[in-house]
């Protein structure tokens, strides 16, 4: 991209945060979820409250799969379940980035790369059977 006379406030704010890249219209219904869930938690309650990470990690998931068996939308809001789900990951990462108070109750750690190894067996079945589906 040519910036026209080298304008130095481009170069200032490009070494910057960038929100141009978030699609806007997700990025309003990201608001709309978070909307609601203040409406009927209170505004920022985790901030306050705290929170189990298990509770907006089993929302999500709940979101997920509505979404994933064919239910697009929320039934009691109408809010995208996609964007739920994507809300209860905000809250969950508000929460680790401010030093909220969080109750982090994962199991324990499994080892790093372990989706990279899973995948290697992925490919070495695609490599063996391809081809082969009935």
């Amino acid at each position: 991209m040519t910036i026209p006379g080298d304008n130095p406030k481009h170069e200032a704010g490009s070494a910057k945060s960038v929100t141009h890249v978030v699609p806007p219209v997700v990025m309003h219904e990201l608001g709309l979820a978070m909307l609601e869930g203040a409406l009927k938690y209170g505004a920022y309650n985790w901030r306050t409250a705290g929170l189990v990470t298990s509770t907006y990690y089993d929302a999500a998931r709940r979101h997920l799969d509505a979404w994933w068996e064919g239910e697009d939308t929320d039934l009691e809001s109408g809010v995208s379940h996609l964007v739920k789900a994507m809300a209860c990951m905000v809250v969950i990462r508000d929460a680790e980035v401010q030093g909220m108070v969080l109750v982090d109750d994962r199991p324990p750690k499994t080892k790093d790369g372990w989706q990279q190894d899973i995948n290697k067996q992925v490919q070495q079945l695609r490599e063996r059977f391809d081809g082969q589906s009935r």
